[in-house]
């Protein structure tokens, strides 16, 4: 069955036309990944499914589009989380997620304080009927597990324990974002729409996310420039191209063999009829030169041929890509930086300690590690923009180094882009900044933008820009492909493994550094302030570290729910086990006293109205026998009672 269908999508804003004829279809479970260069309607996309944005109306002789969801299925996105309280703590706005678990949960609590004041044992009865029912319907919709599971998937995407008490508005962006990423998974939406929701994730956190999403039995749609991600969850790829899309089957590496295939054979196609009709075009001239009677026939009858002809189109140029080759200005010396004894960190947070290594010419050396670890930190006592609180770093011979900052902070947001190229090297021509900016897509009007009103990914771009020109041997780079689409990641891939200098970087992205790496450096492993140091590529070290360095197996989910489901029944039967004691206690002196009371009024009208009445005092005499009976069997349980009470 379709979980959604998407039908002849168009979107315009005014002139400009941003989606064109878009059209797919997803069952449910199937995870379709949404790719194309910046600004190239992916969101848009999401925003028309959410019904943010409003499709263009379809000419009358187009046949019918819209979208359509399968009947009862819901839709969960990000944009539509409603924003958080920012002084509720993090797990209250976690739990949100549960409301009505929570409901179910104070209205258990309430039955069960009803039960033990109960005034009657039948009473108590219905009561503990209705509980019951009440106790299996929360069971049944997870009522043992949502505190587990929300606390498992805040760990997991890194707000561990000690967030969790703490104000939401004590977070920084990325952690805000990874707290709506785990509220909106946590909700029990059939379809998921998610925008680069590997952003803010360290690569722990994303492959969770990865296992997460292809366990569900979910429909998802997912924007994203994480190569690797895309490999690892999509079953389909859409790619959206100048305007249009191309649904293809299988993940991205498939996408992209596919879409190379097709291209070619349509340029082989293309080409064959191009000289087809060339060479029927020459005949129709040669015909009509001669110009007698039969030939003009056989020109016009080739002319309708032509005409009536299918014409291929030649395949479309894909969207133009940034130009990166990075310039050395000589080699260095063999040893290209030495870290010896380094220790660093911040009042009440230290980051690593007694840190030594060396880094040797053209190595590729990637720093990884879980998100506020310190390796940007790090990566500016390499750059020595900072100094260490211990320990010596120096440079070797010959080294000149270049560092990219991921928050683009070295960028003067009152200067144009033109200004801002130009004044770094001012021995430039204006045509040769304007040459090098161009190669970083910024022609035209662009160049004359304010660095204040780019986007992300045009402020890496531009600091890209200002990398490349600078002649260096050393690059360090903290997460370069930040902000960047696949294709200028492809481009910085190729213009790196060009290279003849060193680098040393910091990324998440997985795809970026199994293709480059020769050397990594873990942050955290095997001790908390200590940085391991790997000869290798990147999958080698993950094999190498599952084998040598796992840390110790986290409890699974099963095991969580287990244990929370028999701590929750222990729990109950030992307040179950309270509330009948109570109860009988209660029982025994209502009764013991009805018993008292009674014996004083039988003693009475034995001494008075029925002491010459024969008959009745036989029966008062009988009663009294038996009440006796019942008081001493009565102060028995009493004391039985008082003597065994229930564990607490």
């Amino acid at each position: 069955m379709y979980a959604i269908v998407c039908d002849n999508l168009s979107l315009s804003f005014g002139a400009t036309k941003v989606l064109d004829k878009i059209s797919f279809a997803l069952h449910e479970g199937e995870r379709l990944g949404v790719i194309g260069v910046n600004g190239a309607g992916k969101t848009s996309l999401f925003r028309l499914i959410t019904g943010e944005y409003t499709p263009d109306p379809l000419p009358p002789h187009e046949p019918a589009g819209g979208i359509n969801i399968a009947k009862g299925l819901t839709v969960g996105s990000l944009s539509q989380l409603p924003e958080f309280d920012p002084d509720m703590p993090i797990m209250d706005a976690a739990l949100l997620a549960f409301r009505d678990l929570i409901e179910e949960e104070a209205r258990l609590e309430a039955l069960r304080r009803e039960i033990d004041s109960a005034d009657s044992a039948e009473k108590a009865d219905e009561l503990a009927r209705r509980y019951a029912r009440l106790h299996d319907k929360f069971a049944q919709s997870g009522g043992f597990e949502f505190r587990s599971r929300a606390k498992g998937v805040l760990v997991n995407l890194g707000l561990d324990e000690k967030f969790w008490t703490l104000p939401v508005s004590s977070l920084s962006g990325g952690q805000k974002t990874r707290l709506s990423l785990a509220c909106l998974l946590l909700r029990n939406y059939d379809i998921l729409l998610l925008d680069e929701p590997t952003n803010h994730l360290d690569t722990d956190a994303m492959y969770w996310l990865e296992d997460y999403l292809k366990s569900s039995r979910k429909t998802v749609l997912v924007i994203s420039h994480d190569r690797y991600f895309l490999d690892s969850v999509a079953t389909k790829i859409l790619e959206i191209e100048n305007t249009r899309g191309k649904l293809y089957e299988g993940n991205f590496t498939a996408s992209r063999e596919k879409k190379a295939a097709e291209r070619a054979e349509q340029e082989k196609h293309y080409k064959i009829q191009e000289q087809k009709i060339a060479k029927i075009e020459a005949f129709i001239e040669q015909q009509r030169r001669w110009g007698r009677e039969r030939n003009i026939i056989a020109a016009e009858s080739r002319q309708k041929m032509l005409e009536k002809m299918e014409r291929i189109e030649r395949p479309a140029h894909p969207p133009e890509s940034v130009r990166i080759r990075f310039q050395s200005p000589g080699e260095s010396g063999n040893d290209v930086l030495y870290v010896r004894s380094v220790t660093h960190g911040y009042p009440g947070k230290p980051l690593f300690s007694d840190v030594s290594f060396t880094i040797k010419k053209r190595e590729r050396v990637f720093i990884v590690g879980p998100n506020g670890c310190g390796k940007s930190t790090l990566v500016r006592l390499l750059a020595k923009k900072e100094r260490p609180n211990s320990g010596e770093i120096e440079y070797g011979a010959n080294v000149v180094a270049g560092y990219y900052d991921q928050e683009n902070q070295e960028l003067d947001d009152t200067k144009t882009v033109l200004e801002e190229l130009w004044d770094a090297y001012p021995e430039l021509t204006q045509t040769e900044v304007r040459s090098a900016l161009a190669l970083f897509l910024f022609k035209g009007e662009d160049v004359d933008k304010r660095v204040s009103s780019l986007s992300g990914g045009e402020r890496a771009r531009l600091t890209l820009a200002k990398l490349m020109l600078s002649k260096v041997n050393l690059l360090i780079l903290d997460e370069p492909t930040n902000h960047l689409d696949i294709n200028s990641r492809e481009a910085l891939e190729s213009a790196l493994e060009e290279f003849d200098g060193t680098i040393i970087a910091v990324s998440h992205d997985r795809y970026f550094i199994n293709k480059l790496a020769t050397r990594v450096l873990d942050f955290g492993v095997p001790t908390p302030l200590s940085i391991f140091n790997f000869a290798g590529g990147w999958e080698e070290y993950r094999e190498y570290k599952e084998k040598h360095l796992k840390p110790a197996p986290k409890q699974n989910k099963a095991e969580t729910v287990s244990r929370a489901k028999e701590e929750f029944h222990l729990s109950k039967q030992r307040q179950s086990e309270q509330r009948k004691y109570q109860r009988k206690l209660k029982l025994n002196a209502e009764e013991t006293a009805r018993v008292e009371v009674r014996l004083e009024e039988i003693e009475k009208e034995i001494n008075g109205e029925a002491a010459t009445d024969y008959v009745r005092l036989a029966e008062l005499y009988e009663e009294r026998q038996a009440l006796e009976e019942r008081l001493l069997e009565l102060y028995e349980e009493a004391e039985y009672l008082a003597a065994n009470p229930p564990a607490e």
